[in-house]
């Protein structure tokens, strides 16, 4: 059994006595502890200050008289204002990170019945914190007892793990908060279920910015404001949500429109605006697509993250706003780092806690449990509850789960599926024939963007094709036909800016073809060694 160590203050009125025999008639907690049969004390720390220098001496004279085989080490710790919270535990912190503690060779308790409540809560905390590596003992006098008797103690583990009824609780809860995030979707993706798990804890223990990463339509606009809802239940924001895409931010508006301007600041201010950063104090700001904004915009949100002030347009004062942020993006911003279109300050800030949401085609298991949920936001939005019959749920699941179905859009077009098939069924079921009709649909929709893909799978990978907006995967599809059907880079690039380069002095295509690829990650001789 490792010796025991007891770390506790004197108490300057519980222990206190007067100097006599009589003293024994009192329970005095220093001394008591000392006295359990059950409960051997090997050393004890008796915390106190230069004016109690008297009694501690005669206090660790009658701890060593009851257990002889106790030694009373007594250490001088001097409070100026013994209430003073941030003197006594800057004191007692400094006392922990100086003490030769060793708790692979002894077993430390500290006392918590003694000193002032300021002191008993420094102590929890240091103890909590693990500054003290030890667990909580307190003491009390018995009732129906001698006044002269130990009293009784009891242990404080604050390793909650080891109370099963609270750690069964705390998983409830726990349980509770990551379907909160879930939107109450049972979903079944072992990978996507652990991710979950992961921003959960980071929602409530983290005010540090978080970035959402993944395809258009995987989700990061809903989980960015379940984790706003999860904090504001936890108490940890009070302030709106505000959310901005910052693809629709262009030009000088941009700036007015993050962070401020004043009246007359230009052409057009009549008015003084707030601006969407001051919006979210106290509150989340969610910068949807952050790679969108230009590098000016970029270098101010960075200073606005770090020291929550920034400088609206026109103004000649900071102003202040204190948000949380959650950027989302579906571009690799490693890679715009590397092609200088996005900030590296920024996107080191931003990295700490990263999330990278699956498309559908990745969540097969999740596509019955969505199809679910999607019925019952129809149900809600529309008061009308729609169904499908057997048939027709396992035909459109096989179908939803198949090699061909392609989910470009994810749950944005699983939703619009569901919103059409449910109003295409005025009887309340959705038949064979109503999901027949959809996938026709679907296939229609995705036909054009499958024949672009065929053309990129060679070239890209999957987390690339991933990443690409639509509007991107079209023009690059179409930049590699072109490529593929040229004899050269300048014959291509001739072809691809034939009207554009009319209009310039100088025609270098072949260099804009070539840096156009580059953004990709592509060469002329990768985009045709696949064809």
């Amino acid at each position: 059994m490792k010796p025991r160590v007891a770390i506790g203050f004197l108490g300057s009125t519980l222990d206190a006595g007067k100097f006599g025999p009589t003293r024994w008639n009192k329970w005095r907690p220093s001394v008591g502890l000392c006295m359990h049969e059950d409960l051997r004390i090997d050393r004890f720390v008796l915390l106190h200050g230069t004016p109690h220098g008297r009694l501690a001496e005669y206090v660790a004279d009658d701890i060593v008289s009851v257990s002889p085989e106790t030694r009373v080490e007594r250490k001088v710790i001097d409070f100026v204002d013994p209430w003073d919270f941030e003197e006594v535990y800057g004191k007692l912190l400094d006392f922990a990170r100086a003490y030769p503690f060793d708790p692979e060779a002894e077993d430390y308790l500290l006392h918590i019945t003694t000193g002032t409540h300021v002191a008993q809560i420094c102590l929890f905390l240091l103890t909590e914190a693990h500054y003290l590596p030890g667990r909580l003992i307190q003491t009390q006098p018995e009732r129906g007892r001698p006044s002269a008797a130990p009293g009784s103690w009891n242990i404080i583990d604050l390793d909650l793990s080891r109370y099963d009824s609270i750690a069964t609780r705390f998983a409830a809860v726990a349980a509770e908060s990551t379907s909160f995030l879930k939107s109450g979707i049972d979903t079944r993706n072992a990978a996507f279920n652990h991710m979950i798990d992961e921003i959960e804890q980071v929602a409530v223990r983290s005010k540090a910015p978080v970035l959402l990463m993944g395809p258009t339509g995987a989700g990061k606009s809903q989980l960015a404001r379940r984790i706003y809802e999860l904090k504001r239940l936890k108490h940890q924001v009070r302030g709106p949500f505000v959310e901005v895409n910052c693809a629709t931010l262009k030009g000088d508006g941009a700036m007015s429109a993050l962070f401020g301007h004043k009246k007359g600041s230009f052409t057009g201010a009549a008015a003084d605006r707030p601006g969407l950063l001051r919006t979210a104090d106290t509150g989340m700001l969610f910068l949807d697509e952050i790679g969108e904004l230009g590098l000016d915009e970029q270098a101010m949100i960075l200073r606005a993250i770090e020291d929550k002030r920034f400088l609206p347009v026109g103004a000649d004062q900071d102003v202040a706003s204190d948000f949380q942020l959650i950027a989302g993006t579906n571009r690799e911003l490693a890679r715009c780092v590397q092609q200088g279109t996005f900030r590296d300050d920024l996107y080191a800030r931003l990295n700490l806690w990263t999330f990278t949401l699956p498309g559908l085609r990745d969540r097969h298991e999740d596509i019955a449990p969505n199809l679910d949920y999607e019925l019952d936001r129809f149900a809600e939005r529309e008061g009308s509850r729609i169904t499908f019959n057997k048939e027709a749920r396992d035909r459109f699941l096989a179908f939803a789960t198949g090699a061909d179905a392609l989910w470009q859009g994810n749950f944005r077009d699983l939703a619009s599926s569901v919103t059409r098939m449910a109003t295409f069924s005025p009887s309340g079921r959705i038949d064979v024939q109503g999901v027949e009709a959809e996938i026709a649909r679907l296939r229609r929709a995705w036909s054009q963007t499958d024949e672009s893909g065929d053309q990129l799978e060679a070239i890209l990978s999957a987390d690339q094709l991933a990443a690409l907006d639509p509007f991107d995967r079209v023009q690059l599809a179409y930049v590699v036909a072109t490529c593929r059907q040229s004899r050269s880079l300048s014959d291509a690039g001739r072809a691809l800016f034939v009207a554009s380069r009319a209009r310039r002095t100088s025609a270098n295509d072949a260099d804009r073809l070539r840096k156009y690829l580059a953004r990709f990650d592509l060469s002329w001789g990768q985009v045709n060694d696949a064809a």
